[in-house]
């Protein structure tokens, strides 16, 4: 808005300098135009906003809430074609207002510009759209998000054994609680908390995990030996907490969200198990990056391997029972939920070191026995038990 009114000013200001004559426009037939373009950039807000109010509702009915803030109020691409149509109402607005005896020839050019692209922009963002709140969109694009944030939290890519917390502290000096507004643990400053607790020398325990629902008077920082001198204000600042989980650093959140559009796509209201078979292709690509990597951040150390702080991060186990458990107990009745994850589970155990296979395995065995609890068909049940990328159509003979 302020780029529009500043861009009006200027071109007005250097339209005498320039002196063009080639649009040949009168005064009317310059407020004509300018008015058709007022119309058009305020009817195309108008339907941008309607239109995309009216496709999260469908959107978030049909696959999850969740998507809203993680998908279409972040695209840039609605942000930037959006502003563009605003910058063009108002550009168009305080040129119309200025017109006198004389036009400004370079002000009601540019607009027209500006008019054209507001139409090239609206046909292309009503592809876009249809195309962004696909299923398979969305699922990619809350992959994508995850895997950086996954990348971010375990940056180390050799995987080892996980290891126990340390139970040598004893009990801590101080316990710190949370007396603001409750919210949801969203963010955490580890690098400032890491050096407070070097400056310090002593130890500082994270209580919650992300996305971690706090409430008032809630222990949040648990502090050891000569950390209990720390700035309580200055550690409570670290924290950051709001009313919804995001997935800045939180590497879960977007195995929920996959998980949770699996669910809606297999619920008896939609049924729609091919959706579900598309969201654990994602599940898969997470959880191979994450089998793939150092999940022991628990623990964080300064050089000479001295403890600092403590802050639990989900380990293997965590992202298996996330990825299978649900999405295994409402789709163990349907052949492409079983097939399809019986091929992630041994696509995994194959690709990923040995020591992620016990809970691998556990989800193997899991689907074998609710493959005989709902199947009674000797045949289906051999259907059941063949593993098949694409759920059901792909191939359907046994591993191997």
């Amino acid at each position: 808005m302020p780029l529009a009114l500043v861009a009006s000013r200027i071109s007005r200001s250097i339209d005498p300098w320039l002196g063009w004559h080639f649009l040949g426009l009168s005064p009317a037939g310059a407020q004509a135009t300018l008015e058709l373009i007022v119309t058009a950039a305020l009817s195309f807000v108008v339907f941008t906003f309607g239109s995309l109010l009216v496709a999260i509702q469908v959107a978030s009915s049909q696959l999850t809430p969740r998507i809203i803030a993680t998908t279409l109020l972040r695209d840039s691409v609605v942000k930037y074609t959006v502003s563009l149509f605003i910058f063009t109402l108002l550009f168009a607005l305080t040129a119309q207002n200025r017109i006198q005896s004389t036009v400004p020839e370079l002000v009601v050019f540019i607009a027209a510009l500006l008019g054209i692209a507001c139409f090239a922009a609206f046909f292309y963002l009503i592809d876009y759209a249809s195309r962004l709140l696909r299923p398979i969109s969305i699922l990619r694009h809350v992959a994508e998000s995850g895997l950086d944030v996954i990348r971010n939290v375990y940056p180390d890519l050799t995987p080892g054994a996980e290891r126990s917390e340390s139970s040598a502290l004893g009990p801590p000096k101080f316990v710190m609680v949370h007396q603001g507004t409750s919210g949801i643990v969203l963010t955490l400053n580890t690098d400032k908390l890491v050096a407070e607790a070097a400056r310090l020398g002593g130890v500082i325990e994270v209580v919650p995990q992300m996305g971690d629902f706090v409430a008032t008077d809630e222990p949040v920082f648990k502090l050891y030996e000569k950390a209990e001198s720390a700035d309580k204000k200055a550690l409570s600042a670290m924290l950051d907490l709001g009313s919804e989980r995001t997935m800045e650093q939180d590497p879960t959140f977007a195995f929920r969200i996959v998980v949770d559009i699996a669910l809606r796509a297999l619920s008896p209201a939609i049924n729609d198990p091919t959706t579900a078979v598309l969201a654990i292709d994602q599940l898969h690509r997470m959880l191979r990056s994450v089998g793939n990597r150092n999940l022991h951040t628990d623990e964080i150390l300064d050089s000479s391997g001295r403890l600092l702080v403590i802050f639990r991060t989900p380990n293997w186990v965590d992202f298996v029972k996330l990825a299978f458990s649900e999405i295994r107990h409402f789709g163990s009745d349907q052949l492409q939920i079983v097939r399809r994850l019986r091929s992630m589970t041994e696509n995994l155990i194959d690709t990923l070191p040995a020591h992620r296979h016990v809970a691998l395995q556990q989800e193997l065995d899991l689907i074998d026995r609710d493959i005989e609890k709902n199947f009674t068909h000797k045949e289906d049940i051999a259907l059941a038990r063949a593993a098949d990328p694409q759920g059901l159509g792909g191939r359907a003979g046994a591993r191997g």
